[in-house]
C-alpha cells in the first residue's frame, strides 16, 4: 500500500520535470532575454554615468538595438554596428566639412546618403543591412544636432563611437556569459531536423497522398529554411570554431538540399501530371522503383537526421543507386511488352531519369551531411556560394522613401524653425531605417509611432513625478526596469515587434535621464510630438511612396522570378546550378513575404517558382550534358540536334520574358523539333539513360515539354493571352 502513493509523487515529479522543461524551451527562453536585456542595460547605463559619456542613453540604446536571444546574433549585429557608425561618423564629418555654413546644400546630401543606406539596407537582408542602417541614421543622429554648430561635429562623432563602442562590449559580454543560447546549437536542430521532414513530403508524395496545398506549404518552408540557414550560417561564424571550420561544407549542404528539392519537385509533379491523365501502365511500371525509395526512406521520416544516421543513409543510398540500373532495364523490358506509345516510353524514361538523378544528389547531401562528424573533409571545398538576388527596383524604392521622408521633414523644420524639428527629422530617419528591410514598413512605423506614444505618457509620469523622488542608482534601475521589461516582452514576439522596438528605444531617448537631469515639461512634450510625427510620416510614406505590398512589386518580382530561366540559358555554366537554385529561391522568398495576406497571389508565385525551377533546371542539365559530351562527330556543335537545341532556348527565353499564347505556341514547336533532332541522331552507345548523352538529352526535352504543358502550371493562363501583352 505504500508504494502506490510514492510512485504517485514520483510520477508527478516527473510530471512536472516535464513541464519544467517545457517551459525553459519556449517561454523560458524569453524571460532569460528579457532578463539579459536588462543586466546589459544597467550596467551599461551605470559605466556610461560613472564615466561621465554626454549622453549615457546612446549607450543604453545601443543594447536595446543590438540584444538578440542568441550570442551569435549579438556579435554579428554588434560587428556590423561597429562598421556602421564608423562610416556614418566619417561621412558626417565630410558633409559638415563641405556645407558647414549652407544648411540648402547640407539636407540634400544627407538625404542622399541616407537613402543610398537604406537602399543597401533593402538589397542585404541579413545584419549586414543593419550596418547600412546604421551608417545612414548615424549621419542623421551627428549631424541635425549639431547642423547649427559645426566644430562640435567632430566630438560629436567621437563621443558617439566611443557610447556605442560601450553598449557593445556590454552586451557581448552579458550575452556570452549569462545563461548563453548558441546560434550553432539552433543551426545543428536546423540542419537534423529538415530531412526528416522533407524525408516525410517525398514518402507521401511518392504514395499519391500529398495535397496541393501541403505541397506548397512545404516548399515555402523548405525556402525560408533555406534563406535563413545562410543567415544563420554567417551568425555562427562570429561565434564557433567549429561551425567556422565546417563553414564550406554547410553552404554545400545548403545547396545540396536546394538541388534535391528541386529534383523531387520535377519528378513529384511528373507523376501528378500521368496520375492527372490516369496513365495506369506508366505508374505501375514506374511503381517497383518508387516503392523500394520509399522503403529505404520510411525509417527517416520525422527523425533528426544525425551524423551517424547521415553515414548509414549514404550506405543504403550508393547500394539503391547501384541497383536501379538493371532494376530499370528489367522494367522497360517488361513494359515494352505491352507495346507502348513513343510518348508514353518518353515519360516512363524521363521519370527514372529524374529519379536517379534525385538519388544522386540525395547521396551527395548524405555524403555531405556525414562529413560533418570530422573537422577536416575533403567536402570542405566548395567554390559555389549562396548568391542572394534583390530587384534594383525594391531597393531603389526603399531609398526614395528614406530620402523622401528626410528631405520633407528637414525642410519644414528649417523652414518654420520649430525647436523640436531637429528632433522629429532626426526620429523619423531613424525609423525610416530601422523599417527599410522590413517586408512592410508602414506597418513596421505605425506599430513604433504607437510604442513611442505610450512610452510618452510613461516616461512624463516618470520624469516630472517619480524621478525628483528618487536617491540614486538602484532606485532608477527599479523605477525603468517594469517599461524595459514590457518593451523587451513585445520586441520579442514578431508579430508586435514594432510596439516594443519602439518603447525600449523611443522612451530611452526621451525620458532615461543624463548625468545632468533637466526638468523641461515644454520641451519634453515637443520632442515626443515631433517623434511620433515623425514616424507618422514615415508610416504614410510607406503606404504612398512606392509600397513594398503593393501589385507592381509583385508584378516586378514575378517578372524577376521568370527571368532566372534566361540566366539558366545564358549563364556561365561553372556553378550555375548553385547560383540559380539560390537565386529564385531568394527571389520566391521576398516576393512571398510582400504578399503575405494574399493568398491568391502567393499560389501564383509558387506556380511560377516550381514552373522556373523544374524547366531552367532541365535546360541546365542539357547544357551540362553537351559541354561533358565525349569528342564523336555525333555530338558536335554543328549537330542538327544541338542547333535545335539553342534555338529552343532562345524560344524559352523569349516565352518568359512576355508569356503570350504565340511565344508558348513558338516555344512547343521549338522543343518537338528539338527532341525529333535527338531522335534522328545516331550515337555510338547503347540506348540506356547511364550510357547515352542523347537518352538523358531526350528526357530532358521531353520533361520541359510535359512542364510547358501542364494546366495547373502559370504557362496554362500564357496560353490563352494575346501577344500585346
Amino acid at each position: 500500500m505504500s508504494a502506490i502513493p510514492l510512485a504517485v509523487r514520483w510520477l508527478q515529479r516527473l510530471e512536472w520535470r516535464r513541464g519544467f522543461f517545457a517551459w525553459a524551451r519556449t517561454d523560458g527562453v524569453t524571460w532569460v532575454y528579457i532578463f539579459k536585456v536588462l543586466a546589459a542595460a544597467f550596467i551599461t547605463l551605470w559605466l556610461a554615468m560613472r564615466l561621465e559619456l554626454p549622453q549615457p542613453r546612446t549607450a543604453m540604446i545601443t543594447v536595446f538595438i543590438v540584444m538578440q536571444p542568441q550570442s551569435g546574433h549579438v556579435f554579428a549585429k554588434s560587428f556590423y554596428r561597429v562598421l556602421g557608425t564608423l562610416a556614418g561618423s566619417a561621412m558626417m564629418v565630410v558633409l559638415i566639412a563641405l556645407f558647414a555654413q549652407n544648411s540648402e546644400l547640407f539636407l540634400p546630401s544627407l538625404a542622399l546618403w541616407v537613402g543610398l543606406c537604406s537602399a543597401g539596407a533593402m538589397r542585404y537582408r541579413t545584419f549586414r543591412a543593419y550596418g547600412f542602417v546604421l551608417a545612414g541614421y548615424t549621419a542623421a543622429m551627428i549631424g541635425l544636432p549639431v547642423l547649427q554648430h559645426p566644430d562640435q561635429a567632430f566630438m560629436a562623432a567621437v563621443w558617439r563611437v566611443l557610447e556605442i563602442a560601450l553598449g557593445i562590449l556590454v552586451s557581448t559580454f552579458v550575452s556570452a556569459a549569462i545563461l548563453p543560447q548558441s546560434a550553432s546549437a539552433a543551426m545543428r536542430n536546423a540542419l537534423y531536423q529538415r530531412f526528416g521532414v522533407f524525408a516525410g513530403v517525398v514518402v507521401d508524395a511518392l504514395r499519391g497522398d500529398s495535397e496541393r496545398e501541403r505541397f506548397e506549404n512545404s516548399n515555402v518552408r523548405f525556402i525560408a529554411e533555406a534563406v535563413g540557414l545562410e543567415s544563420l550560417r554567417n551568425v555562427t561564424a562570429f561565434e564557433d570554431p567549429h561551425m567556422r571550420r565546417r563553414s564550406g561544407r554547410l553552404v554545400r549542404m545548403n545547396s545540396e538540399f536546394m538541388a534535391i528539392t528541386t529534383r523531387f519537385n520535377a519528378l513529384h509533379r511528373l507523376l501528378e501530371r500521368l496520375r492527372t491523365r490516369s496513365s495506369a501502365p506508366i505508374l505501375d511500371a514506374i511503381e517497383p522503383g518508387l516503392a523500394t525509395l520509399i522503403e529505404l526512406l520510411q525509417p527517416y521520416v520525422g527523425r533528426a537526421l544525425t551524423d551517424a544516421d547521415a553515414l548509414r543513409l549514404t550506405l543504403e543510398l550508393a547500394a539503391y543507386k547501384d541497383g536501379l540500373q538493371a532494376q530499370v532495364r528489367g522494367l522497360r523490358a517488361h513494359y515494352l511488352a505491352t507495346a507502348p506509345s513513343d510518348a508514353d516510353l518518353l515519360d516512363f524514361h524521363t521519370a527514372f531519369e529524374l529519379l536517379y538523378r534525385f538519388i544522386d544528389e540525395m547521396h551527395d547531401y548524405a555524403q555531405t551531411h556525414a562529413s560533418l562528424a570530422a573537422h577536416r573533409h575533403q567536402r570542405e571545398q566548395w567554390d559555389e556560394p549562396y548568391v542572394a538576388q534583390t530587384s534594383w527596383l525594391v531597393s531603389a524604392a526603399a531609398g526614395v522613401r528614406a530620402a523622401t521622408v528626410l528631405l520633407l521633414l528637414g525642410s519644414f523644420w528649417l523652414l518654420n524653425d520649430w525647436p523640436s524639428g531637429a528632433m522629429m527629422t532626426l526620429i523619423a530617419t531613424v525609423t525610416v531605417g530601422l523599417s527599410a528591410a522590413s517586408p512592410n514598413p508602414k506597418r513596421m512605423a505605425f506599430q513604433m509611432a504607437c510604442g513611442t506614444a505610450v512610452g510618452a505618457f510613461i516616461g512624463f509620469f516618470e520624469t516630472f513625478f517619480v524621478f525628483p523622488w528618487i536617491d540614486g542608482f538602484a532606485l532608477l534601475c527599479m523605477v525603468l526596469a517594469p517599461v524595459f521589461v514590457l518593451g523587451a516582452f513585445l520586441s520579442s514576439r514578431p508579430a508586435y515587434a514594432g510596439y516594443g522596438v519602439g518603447l525600449l528605444v523611443f522612451f530611452a531617448i526621451g525620458s532615461v535621464p543624463n548625468n545632468l537631469t533637466l526638468y523641461d515639461p515644454y520641451s519634453f512634450i515637443n520632442d515626443y510630438i515631433g517623434m511620433v510625427v515623425g514616424m507618422f510620416v514615415c508610416a504614410a510614406a510607406g503606404a504612398i511612396i512606392l509600397p513594398p505590398n503593393s501589385r507592381w512589386l509583385w508584378c516586378r518580382l514575378e517578372q524577376a522570378l521568370r527571368e532566372q530561366v534566361l540566366f539558366a540559358i545564358s549563364g556561365r555554366l561553372r556553378g550555375v546550378g548553385s547560383a540559380f537554385e539560390s537565386r529564385t529561391r531568394d527571389l520566391l522568398h521576398q516576393a512571398y513575404g510582400l504578399a503575405a495576406g494574399n493568398r491568391q497571389v502567393q499560389h501564383q508565385l509558387m506556380g511560377w517558382m516550381f514552373t522556373v525551377l523544374e524547366i531552367g533546371h532541365a535546360v541546365i542539365e542539357l547544357r551540362k550534358e553537351q559541354a561533358n559530351a565525349p569528342v564523336h562527330p555525333a555530338y558536335a556543335e554543328s549537330q542538327p540536334w544541338r542547333q535545335a537545341i539553342r534555338v529552343m532556348g532562345r524560344a524559352l527565353a523569349r516565352l518568359f520574358l512576355q508569356p503570350s499564347a504565340s511565344n508558348h505556341e513558338r516555344a512547343l514547336i521549338a522543343v518537338d523539333h528539338a527532341i525529333a533532332r535527338v531522335q534522328a541522331t545516331d550515337e555510338p552507345f547503347a540506348r540506356h539513360f547511364d550510357t547515352s548523352v542523347l537518352r538523358r538529352a531526350q528526357s530532358y526535352l521531353h520533361f520541359i515539354r510535359s512542364s510547358l504543358l501542364d494546366p495547373q502550371s502559370p504557362l496554362a493562363t500564357a496560353r490563352e493571352l494575346p501577344d500585346a501583352q
